[in-house]
């Protein structure tokens, strides 16, 4: 019986190991295109895309891996029914539920390889990626056009018109409101250098400071300032939320929620992972009767029907979740819902064949 679920194991991982390679380049590929539109622009050259869309690959992966596993699984237990060796080994004492075991663990052991590159590798390298490219192509970091980046603790509001690598912000406010929730002081600088941890040095500042009588307006060169952000959330606020590693997403979004601002985006990117990870053992079990419940249906067929279920399935996603956000609907819910429904359906089709 070792033997048995060893080579089925084998055989599994063999299927992934080539739905990786067909995949991951292809999209890749599909990423190197979009990059070259902007080849030309500032000193962003061709190794730059190249670089770009090499770094964003782990990334690539994670999103895949869901798909990766249903063609994989699809691909090489289908290839064992198509061979007959499925029949020879059913057989030899194995029933379907033992022969459905060997994909599962592989599932299991491929979502404890993912979180690694989800909080380790993926966001990292991600991140340089987009760094390197805002550099190259000389553009800023902001939340929309026109907005610039906005936050806020109990008793003020910063306003940053852009950010720009390394350690330089452009286009500042610092609104600072007194104990009554009436604004104090409003202050304007041109530009400011982040100069430590919270120690951020104003150039070119107006400064208006209210009172009951009248409005002081005052201008200086430089002002050394005392930020209430730390350097780490500095730099959460520019990066887009599915660049973040889980443990980045929890803490940025305790801050958001902590200093009373809205925390969707981060709170729906955090269990977006999650439902992503669930989503991938929910694809191999969904796998699994493929084979079982379509015994006469040729290779070419199940991997056909895989991939339409599995394209279905991410653009339903990707509806659902955008939705979501508009709608304000509870992220939790939604980000586990389509995997969990997928996994119920699996499980009930299994039932029904087995």
């Amino acid at each position: 019986m070792k033997t048995a679920t060893r080579y089925i194991i084998k055989q599994v991982v063999m299927g992934m190991v080539i739905a990786t390679v067909v995949l991951l380049p292809l999209f890749s590929f599909f990423d190197l295109l979009d990059q070259l539109d902007d080849v030309g622009k500032g000193t962003y050259q061709t190794s730059d895309a190249f670089l770009y869309t090499f770094l964003l690959m782990p990334r690539r992966f994670i999103q895949l891996a869901p798909f990766i596993a249903l063609l994989g699984t699809v691909g090489a237990l289908g290839k064992l029914a198509v061979n007959l060796e499925l029949v020879a080994l059913r057989v030899a004492g194995l029933s379907p539920i033992q022969i459905s075991m060997a994909p599962i663990a592989i599932g299991i052991t491929m979502l404890i390889g993912i979180a690694l590159l989800e909080q380790f590798i993926a966001p990292q390298l991600q991140q340089q990626a987009i760094t390197s490219r805002a550099v190259a192509l000389d553009k800023t970091a902001e939340l929309g056009k026109g907005l610039g980046i906005w936050t806020r603790n109990e008793r003020n509001i910063l306003r940053i018109g852009e950010m720009l690598p390394p350690n330089r912000a452009i286009d500042i406010e610092i609104m600072h409101f007194d104990k009554q929730g009436f604004l104090a002081m409003h202050s304007h600088a041109e530009y400011a250098e982040i100069v430590d941890e919270q120690l951020w040095k104003l150039h070119h500042v107006t400064v208006r400071t209210f009172t009951e009588k009248n409005i002081a307006l005052t201008s200086a060169s430089s002002v050394e300032w005392q930020s209430f952000l730390r350097a780490e959330d500095i730099a959460t606020l520019t990066k887009p939320p599915e660049s973040l590693s889980p443990l980045e997403l929890v803490r940025h979004a305790a801050f958001l929620q902590a200093t009373g601002q809205k925390a969707d985006a981060y709170l729906m990117a955090i269990w977006r992972k999650v439902g992503s990870a669930l989503m991938t053992l929910a694809m191999i079990l969904l796998a699994i009767p493929f084979i079982f419940g379509l015994a006469r249906e040729g290779l070419g067929s199940k991997l056909v029907l895989a991939s339409i279920v599995g394209v279905s399935v991410y653009l339903l996603d990707q509806i659902i979740a955008n939705a979501a956000l508009l709608l304000h609907l509870n992220p939790v819910l939604i980000s586990l819902l389509p995997s969990l429904t997928l996994i119920t359906l699996a499980i009930l089709w299994l039932r029904r064949i087995f």
